[in-house]
């Protein structure tokens, strides 16, 4: 079911509007309604905004919990900053891939009344002055034009929530349509998964073998397969791993009905790869 994404300035009041949403849809529609961010994640605003790799962190458990709790019956809704648009791209990304609509919630204020309302916070929930400034410097205001920010709602301070419109546009359209890199596509065989992690395991381990008595320039033999590895500098194994990450992630999009042919593509893949 529908995903509602709430965006604004820190201190910007997302939390009461998800809070105002929740109920009203809860009386309204009698479905339930789940709520994700920064207060459920129990984060330290302070210590994650200031870090821009556990603010990195904190995006992606925010999206595996948003992409976790979508059903077929419940309303998700994600109370967060939400502030870079390539975050709401991703955000647009899943819910094509669950093929259920969105909505926007911009909450509008100006950094002064953010900041006045950061003051009259509990001390424990205050931002720092200074990670305020920056969140609020850095932020990329939503843009309807751009079809992940759309449909898009703007509430100032002073707005009632347009409740029924929001209900429309999460009930009543149509989700977006799914295309080749967002929907997943029929497996060809029962063993392809199977297969594709068995094979794609052997030939990293076999290289990695191979290299303790090679050189540069060497070809490498690999089980099940006419190709050979063009040996053209040392691979570590965190290297090879995600090269096997990639090829995974690639071959779950684009199965193939010749399992046999899993280790050929996957030696090709590498060649292509290292040089």
């Amino acid at each position: 079911m529908p995903l509602v994404i709430f965006c604004g300035f820190p201190c910007s009041g997302k939390s009461r509007r998800s809070e105002e949403l929740k109920e009203y849809l809860t009386e309204k529609t009698g479905r339930r309604v789940l709520v994700v961010g920064d207060e459920t994640a129990g984060i330290d605003k302070n210590s994650v905004y200031s870090d821009s790799q556990k603010e990195k962190n904190l995006r992606g458990v925010l999206k595996s919990e948003v992409e976790r709790k979508i059903t077929k019956d419940d309303v998700v809704i994600l109370d967060s900053l939400n502030y870079i648009k390539g975050y709401r791209y991703e955000l647009f990304c899943l819910i094509k891939h669950a093929q259920t609509p969105h909505c926007l919630v911009y909450c509008l204020t100006s950094a002064d009344i953010s900041s006045t309302w950061n003051s009259i916070r509990e001390k424990e929930k205050q931002y720092k002055q200074e990670i305020l400034d920056s969140l609020i410097m850095r932020f990329e205001s939503p843009d309807s034009r751009n079809r992940w920010d759309s449909p898009l709602f703007t509430v100032q301070k002073d707005d009632i929530l347009p409740f029924e419109e929001i209900c429309d546009a999460i009930f009543s359209r149509k989700a977006p349509p799914p295309n080749q890199s967002t929907q997943s596509q029929p497996l060809s065989s029962t063993n392809f998964l199977y297969e594709l992690d068995k094979v794609t395991q052997d030939i990293l381990m076999e290289v990695v073998n191979v290299q303790k008595t090679s050189v540069p320039g060497d070809l490498i033999a690999i089980p099940g397969s006419s190709e050979k590895i063009i040996l053209t500098r040392n691979l570590n194994m965190a290297e090879l791993r995600k090269l096997r990450r990639q090829f995974i992630s690639y071959m779950k999009m684009h199965p193939t009905e010749n399992i046999g042919q899993i280790a050929n593509m996957f030696a090709q893949y590498l060649n292509k790869s290292i040089h």
